[in-house]
């Protein structure tokens, strides 16, 4: 059985296979796909046969079909794995494909995202986030083409617009401004793979992701310092019916689930049932306080509760709101 001949191309390939291994067999333990390893990867062969690199595409091939979007999301946002090779590498192999699925663009379309606010500098201003500076810190994933955004692309400037003038979740999922961005995506079919497209997809998405992390934590924010004030009232459990908890939900649960949604939405964050949850549970804080009485007694309690939560705060805030990428840890990320 000969070994693949030398060349630059095929050595290349081969060293992207065996840097992008240890992160799909990560994967594959963290959501326990348990699918068969791929022996001469394992093994770390510098001299592969063309039948072993073969086996190893197909092995990759295999395992982009399990591998869903979310759980990709989920698991680069939380890893120490990753690397800005190791993204350019994941990158190049999704985009290498000679067919490429909806799940594949998905996929790329996180990934660029990932390597952009891995690459620019953590204090980055809104304002400098131009297609210019994307397609710039994206080149080398590229190396040529047209990155000039397509006029079909117009509208994402007006999302961005309608998203940064939202005061809350809820306003972001009023708007419907995730799934107006999701639905010309979808619709832009190969046109979305276009150097120009990608990058104003990115700059798009980064950006939302800023918005979005940005109002979650105002919100977030809000329902614990509703929550302090309830228990400050003397209140210890809430109907909770309308953000499908029960009817007598305790708030040190509601607390301790607060501190979750924390993390979780920062490995996803969508339109889905769990951050409506959220939007309706700020309601329904909302509504307990509006309805509770203040006495002069509670009254003096919240006063003193407010004095040593700004003392602690000071020191460490619950979370912290930061127009900083939500992948670093300066912006309160888990």
């Amino acid at each position: 059985m000969s070994t693949l001949p030398e060349s630059d191309e095929s050595a290349a390939e081969w060293q992207e296979l065996l840097l992008l291994y240890p992160l799909y067999c990560a994967l594959d333990r963290e959501f326990v796909i348990e699918f068969p390893r791929c022996s001469d990867l394992e093994g770390g062969v510098e001299a592969p046969t063309q039948e072993s690199v073969e086996q190893a595409q197909q092995w990759f091939a295999d395992m982009d079909q399990r591998i869903q979007v979310h759980q990709l999301r989920q698991f680069l946002q939380t890893t120490t794995l990753t690397s800005e090779n190791g993204l350019r590498a994941m990158l190049q192999h999704y985009l290498g494909k000679l067919q490429r699925s909806s799940s594949d663009r998905d996929k790329i379309d996180f990934l660029l995202v990932q390597f952009f606010s891995h690459c620019a500098p953590s204090r980055l201003q809104d304002e400098d986030v131009e297609i210019a500076y994307v397609a710039q810190v994206l080149e080398p994933i590229f190396s040529t083409g047209d990155f000039s955004a397509p006029d079909w692309l117009a509208p994402l400037d007006e999302y961005l617009r309608a998203a940064n003038d939202c005061r809350s979740l809820n306003d972001l999922l009023t708007a419907g401004i995730l799934e107006k961005g999701r639905k010309l995506k979808a619709n832009a079919g190969e046109k979305y793979f276009v150097p120009g497209a990608m990058v104003a997809f990115t700059r798009f998405s980064f950006l939302m992701r800023r918005v979005f992390f940005r109002l979650m934590h105002q919100d977030l924010n809000s329902i614990l310092d509703g929550l302090r004030e309830l228990e400050v009232r003397g209140v210890s459990t809430l109907d909770c019916r309308r953000a499908q908890f029960s009817a007598d939900e305790p708030i040190a649960r509601l607390r301790m689930i607060c501190q979750s949604w924390k993390v979780m939405f920062h490995a996803e964050y969508s339109s889905g049932q769990p951050l409506r949850m959220l939007v309706d549970l700020r309601a329904v804080i909302n509504a307990a306080l509006a309805r509770t009485p203040t006495s002069a007694s509670a009254r003096t309690k919240t006063a003193a509760a407010g004095v040593n939560s700004s003392a602690s705060n000071s020191e460490a805030p619950e979370f912290v709101v930061s127009s900083d990428s939500p992948d670093r840890k300066d912006d309160g990320s888990a």
